[in-house]
């Protein structure tokens, strides 16, 4: 996060439609599950992004934001376009349902 940036335009300049977005730390288990399970799924060019908060010289103010957000400030927080999923948990239920796939196809994240 560049010292004119705050927290808020770090967050919100990664959310666009038809993109899906994990905020993450790369220390962090539950991220490290979340990333092995999206890759599994074949994803076109930059319609995945794993954005790591720890380059950020605030990573508290960050996860405020996130809170604000969301409603929580764990991480991974994970977003289809600029919508909040949840985290690890809700992805693997979505993955396991089917809705994961559904959303990733309806908002054409995917590889043909």
């Amino acid at each position: 996060m560049q010292p004119t940036c705050t927290a808020q335009e770090f967050v919100d300049s990664h959310l666009k439609p038809g993109r899906m977005v994990v905020f993450m730390k790369p220390t962090c288990s539950f991220c490290r599950r979340t990333e092995e399970l999206l890759c599994q799924y074949p994803f076109k060019k930059e319609s995945l992004v794993f954005v790591d908060i720890t380059v950020t010289r605030n990573t508290e103010k960050v996860q405020d934001y996130l809170q604000h957000l969301t409603g929580a400030r764990t991480v991974p927080r994970i977003f289809i376009g600029t919508q909040c999923i949840g985290g690890c948990s809700d992805l693997v239920e979505m993955d396991r349902s089917g809705e994961l796939m559904v959303r990733l196809i309806e908002m054409g994240a995917l590889q043909p």
